[in-house]
């Protein structure tokens, strides 16, 4: 299995607009963070995990050139407004996109992207994603190209957004905290991948540095990889402080399992 880190930052992205403290001002690539997305390869398929607004540029620096299902983790604009980037796939495969996600948060995806969904009328000539979303429900394991996950709702603040399980790897994204009953789905993960914005200063949707790195302690993962990051800090000094077999991610970065 192979995961890429198409996009590591948060909402705001990094460098943030107008900001020039010294990640926005690094000249380290590391530090420039698109919003989050990522592809996971096994057995020849290939999922992507959130649709950011960069999901365009994202692929082609990537090399992208077919997806084969999508997994969304919540409906936050960060997470999903790239989703028209989509059509491409569609348009040249020739049939829909599975796009799996949360059954919670269907009707805001269908409202939201209404033209996708609408059967209003088109343009001649012009093109929509061809999607075909298929809810799921919490602890349930779905199969988005043939990858089966175990899918968990984690507490986002006042939100809740969806991580998952597959094999050796585990997902956190836009998490606050593991629920107790779901601790045991992802023991002893080999690589577990959680958001983590920044050291101290809690947030009340998202881990920080130190709880991010106390909770890959409890869940026992042997490598854990932090993403979604703000601009606070350099990766370099994140890199510094962090403790052995946490480290933060980057745009472009490829992790073998």
């Amino acid at each position: 299995m192979r995961v890429r880190f198409l996009g590591t930052g948060t909402s705001f992205g990094v460098p943030v607009v107008g900001c020039d403290c010294p990640a926005c001002r690094s000249d380290d690539a590391r530090d420039r963070r698109t919003r989050h997305g990522l592809l996971i390869e096994s057995g020849g398929a290939r999922l992507l995990v959130d649709t950011p607004p960069e999901l365009r540029l994202q692929l082609l620096r990537a090399g992208v050139g077919r997806i084969d299902a999508v997994f969304l983790s919540h409906e936050h604009a960060d997470h999903t407004h790239g989703i028209d980037d989509l059509r491409i796939f569609s348009l040249r495969g020739g049939a829909p996109i599975p796009l799996h996600v949360a059954r919670e948060f269907e009707p805001a995806i269908r409202r939201r992207f209404s033209y996708i969904w609408g059967g209003g009328r088109t343009q001649p000539g012009s093109a929509v994603p061809q999607l075909d979303l298929t809810p799921f429900e919490d602890r349930e394991v779905i199969a988005p190209a043939g990858l089966e996950l175990q899918v968990v709702a984690l507490p986002h603040g006042v939100y809740r957004s969806y991580g998952f399980r597959l094999g050796d790897l585990g997902v956190l994204i836009d998490a606050k905290s593991v629920p107790d009953d779901a601790m045991e789905i992802f023991a002893g993960v080999d690589v577990l991948i959680m958001n983590a914005l920044w050291f101290g200063d809690p947030h009340p949707g998202h881990f920080s540095m130190e709880e991010a790195a106390a909770t890959a302690r409890q869940l026992g993962a042997a490598r854990t990889y932090l993403t979604h990051i703000a601009h606070r800090t350099t990766h370099a000094e994140i890199a510094r402080r962090l403790p052995s077999g946490v480290e933060p991610a980057f745009d472009g970065l490829v992790v073998e399992l």
